[in-house]
């Protein structure tokens, strides 16, 4: 049932280029059967990175194919969900079909048949489709039948019982942003700034994170689409918002000087899924605060930069997907703060 051998990061599944980790190459190796260093699940659900998927609507807005003709595709070819426009994929919900007998990852004692979560990108994942479903625009999410092929290092997660299978699958998608931002939030001044671009689900998220860790601190969101936002304040998660582009850096930098008498934020977290962000996040900033980027459609060039054109003394970070815990502190977040649950749900349509 299962071939011999299996780098431990997955370096046996690269197809090209050779060398390359997985992230980084074109394409990988998505055949069966597993190697005896992994595990092999029967997929059942893809939740696609917000970047890539209003990129894949816009495709199809504009007359190309429909999205789920372009998931296909990308698949086929790569061998792995990675879309060649942002580089950004998701990640994946399905169920424990074996376990490699020198598999040594979190699930090596998990029961087969059971429901789990990948909590690495869809972009280093060996990935078959068989079948694509269902597309849910409004989750971003796709109902598929296929089969993906995991390596010891790669984080997974079991799904919990207590909660709806859409939602964890939404929430574990993003759930490094809530995680970074609570520890950084316990390092801004008191009764500091911070402000959110987006407010999608990572975004509402790393609000309830931040509100939870520092009821001190006033909480600001701006998004393009005013109903978030709204579902946001009415859900206590921010003191304020605004409808507003973020590609207009001078328009951002005024509304976050309104709101934090001339200073600018202590911290601005950017979660949005369009590119040309990247300089409001910056001038809302105050000098030597910090700015931390999660939106997959940052260019981190235009960023440091941009930073510099400006004189912009301010630390730039980029969010990393992963932290130890991550996943229980996203779930347990949404568990005790029934109103972020509310407001996924509504949008999840799981309510």
């Amino acid at each position: 049932m299962f071939r011999p051998g299996g780098d431990p990061l997955g370096l046996h599944r690269v197809r090209s280029q050779r060398g390359l980790l997985p992230q980084a190459a074109d394409a990988l190796d998505n055949t069966l059967p597993p190697y005896s260093a992994e595990v092999w699940l029967d997929v059942e659900t893809l939740n696609i990175d917000a970047a890539s998927f209003v990129q894949l609507e816009s495709v199809a807005a504009a007359g190309g194919p429909a999205v789920a003709d372009q998931i296909a595709g990308i698949v086929a070819e790569r061998g792995k969900m990675q879309n060649p426009q942002t580089g950004s994929g998701g990640m994946l919900l399905g169920r424990l079909r074996a376990v490699g007998p020198a598999y040594q990852g979190p699930l090596r004692d998990v029961a087969i048949g059971t429901q789990v979560a990948t909590l690495v990108s869809l972009t280093l994942t060996p990935l078959h489709l068989d079948a694509i479903l269902e597309v849910r625009p409004h989750a971003h999410q796709v109902q598929v039948r296929g089969h993906a092929l995991l390596p010891s290092s790669s984080p997974i997660a079991v799904v919990p019982s207590d909660l709806p299978e859409r939602l964890v699958l939404s929430v574990l998608d993003v759930c490094g942003a809530p995680a970074l931002v609570d520890r950084h939030a316990h390092r801004l001044p008191q009764g500091g700034h911070l402000l959110v671009i987006g407010a999608g689900k990572a975004g509402l998220l790393s609000l309830a994170a931040a509100r939870r860790a520092r009821p001190d601190l006033r909480l600001w969101v701006l998004d393009k689409f005013a109903a978030p936002c709204q579902q946001v304040f009415d859900a206590g998660l921010c003191d304020g918002w605004a409808a507003a582009d973020a590609t207009d850096a001078l328009a951002v930098r005024d509304q976050v000087a309104g709101w934090t008498a001339g200073q600018g934020a202590d911290a601005v977290v950017n979660m949005a899924s369009l590119p040309g962000t990247e300089m409001a996040t910056v001038l809302a900033c105050r000098s030597r605060g910090l700015c931390l980027f999660f939106g997959m459609a940052t260019s981190f060039a235009r960023v440091a930069l941009g930073a510099e054109g400006v004189g912009a003394d301010v630390d730039l970070l980029i969010g990393n997907g992963y932290a130890v815990g991550h996943a229980e502190f996203a779930l347990q977040l949404v568990r005790e703060m029934t109103a972020v649950q509310a407001v996924l749900s509504a949008r999840l349509g799981t309510s």
